[in-house]
C-alpha cells in the first residue's frame, strides 16, 4: 500500500508527542457565535457540547471588533460588490481599491511612507526577514520571539545569528558590536508585545542602541519589530509598543490584521524605498493571493474605529477589564506576570497543574489555553488568558469564580 511505512512513522512521532504532553490535541468546533446579550458578553457554541455556552479567553480580538456592525457590513458589502477572492496574485490579475486604501492609511496610521499586506502576518514576517537578509547580514534575536521569526532566520541564512537572553540590553549591545568589521548590514529583530508573556521590548532602549551603532555598519543596523500582538491593543491610542515606549519609528514595522483589527492577514509599513523592494524580492508576496477585497474593506473599517473616539473607548474598557481580572487572580494567589497588555498569563510552572486548570475552566465555561513545553521553556507553563473589550465585568467575574473554585478543589 502506498505511504504505509511513512503513515506508520508519522504516526509513532504523533504517538510520541501525545505520550510527552507535547501534542496540541484536537481542536474546538465553533458552530455558533451568539452576540452580547445584558451583562453577558458574546457567547460561543461548540460541536458535541450540546447548548453549553462559552466564554472565549484564548482570543487575539482584543478590541472585539469580530461582531461590530460596521465591520461587517463592510465585509459584506464589498464582496457583493467584487466577490469572494482575489482571482490570482496581484502582479497577474492587478489588485484592488480596498487593498490600496488599506495600504495607504496603514502607513499613516503608522506615520510611514508606505505600507503591504501580506496574506497573513506570518508571512509578512517571513517574507520580510528573508528578503531583507543576505550573506553579508548579521541578524541578532530576541531569544523569546516568535516561531515565525525564528524560521525566517533558519530560512535566511545569514552571515551569522546571535541570539540575546529575553530582553537584555546589555547583551544586544554585545551582539552589535561584535558583529562589526564582518557584517555590512545587522539586523535586529523582536516582537513589540511576547505572545506567550505579554510583556513587551524596551524599543527605546533598542533604537538608542542601534542608532548608536549604526556608523559601524555600511549597510546600517535596521531595527525589525513585529508587534502583531500590540497594535490595537497596547499604547494610549493602540499604535502599540512603539507609542508605549516612546521609541523613534523602527526602521521596518510587521503588524497584523488578524487581531485587533479582527480580519485577516498582516502587514508592513515603512520608508517607501524599503516596501518597493519587498515588493519586488518577497515571494510571499509575489507568489500568494492577497487577502480578499471584502477583507481588505473589513480591516478598512476597523482600523477607521480603531483611529476615533469609540477606538480610544474600547482600549480604556480594555485596560479596565484587563486589571480587573489581574487583581482578581493576585488577590486568589495566583502567579502572574503583571502588565497593561491584555493578555494576562497564570503562571502554573506545572503541565499538570496547567492540564487541571484548562480542564476546570472548560467545564465552567470557558474556554483558555494551556501553554506547555516546546511552547514555552520547562517551568514556565501557564494558561494565556487574553482579554477583549467585548468581555463584560462579569464575564471576568466568571472566570476568577471558576478559578477560585478549582483553587479550593485542589
Amino acid at each position: 500500500m502506498p505511504l504505509d511505512r511513512l503513515v506508520s512513522t508519522l504516526d509513532r512521532h504523533v504517538t510520541t508527542l501525545e505520550q510527552q504532553g507535547t501534542a496540541k490535541g484536537r481542536e474546538v468546533v465553533v458552530r455558533e457565535v451568539l452576540g452580547p446579550e445584558g451583562r453577558r458578553g458574546p457567547r460561543y457554541l461548540l460541536e458535541g457540547e450540546g447548548d453549553r455556552s462559552f466564554i472565549r479567553m484564548n482570543s487575539n480580538s482584543y478590541l472585539g471588533l469580530a461582531l461590530h456592525p460596521e465591520v461587517i457590513h463592510a465585509e459584506e458589502a464589498t464582496a457583493q460588490a467584487m466577490g469572494t477572492g482575489p482571482g490570482a496574485v496581484r502582479f497577474i490579475v492587478g489588485t484592488h481599491t480596498p487593498h490600496v486604501e488599506l495600504e495607504r492609511e496603514l502607513a499613516a496610521f503608522h506615520g510611514r511612507d508606505e505600507g503591504m499586506i501580506f496574506s497573513s502576518a506570518y508571512a509578512a514576517v517571513v517574507g520580510t526577514l528573508v528578503a531583507l537578509t543576505d550573506p553579508t547580514t548579521a541578524v541578532i534575536s530576541d531569544e523569546l520571539n516568535h516561531n515565525s521569526i525564528i524560521n525566517a532566520i533558519r530560512l535566511s541564512r545569514p552571515l551569522g545569528k546571535a541570539v540575546y537572553p529575553h530582553l537584555d540590553m546589555a547583551a544586544l549591545d554585545r551582539a552589535i558590536a561584535d558583529a562589526k568589521g564582518r557584517a555590512r548590514r545587522a539586523i535586529v529583530v523582536t516582537d513589540g508585545i511576547f505572545s506567550m508573556r505579554g510583556d513587551h521590548a524596551p524599543l527605546d532602549e533598542i533604537m538608542d542602541i542601534a542608532i548608536r551603532h549604526d556608523g559601524g555598519f555600511p549597510e546600517n543596523v535596521v531595527v525589525v519589530v513585529d508587534d502583531s500582538h500590540g497594535v490595537g491593543a497596547f499604547g494610549p491610542s493602540g499604535r502599540g509598543t512603539e507609542e508605549y515606549t516612546g521609541s523613534p519609528p523602527a526602521d521596518v514595522l510587521i503588524g497584523t490584521l488578524g487581531k485587533a483589527l479582527a480580519v485577516n492577514g498582516g502587514y508592513v509599513v515603512s520608508r517607501r524605498p524599503v516596501v518597493r523592494f519587498l515588493r519586488e524580492t518577497s515571494p510571499f508576496y509575489i507568489y500568494s493571493n492577497p487577502i480578499t477585497a471584502a477583507e481588505a474593506a473589513a480591516a478598512l473599517a476597523a482600523l477607521r474605529i480603531l483611529d476615533s473616539a469609540e477606538g480610544h473607548e474600547l482600549l480604556g474598557r480594555l485596560r479596565d477589564l484587563t486589571a480587573r481580572l489581574e487583581n482578581g487572580l493576585v488577590s486568589l494567589g495566583y502567579e502572574i506576570i503583571p502588565g497593561e497588555h491584555p493578555i494576562v498569563p497564570l503562571m502554573l510552572r506545572d503541565t499538570d497543574e496547567t492540564r487541571r486548570l484548562v480542564s476546570a475552566l472548560f467545564e465552567g465555561g470557558v474556554l483558555a489555553t494551556g501553554l506547555a513545553y516546546p511552547v514555552v521553556p520547562r517551568g514556565d507553563e501557564e494558561i494565556r488568558l487574553q482579554v477583549n473589550a467585548d468581555h463584560t465585568g462579569a464575564d471576568i467575574d466568571h472566570v476568577l469564580a471558576v478559578l477560585s473554585s478549582a483553587r479550593r478543589r485542589a
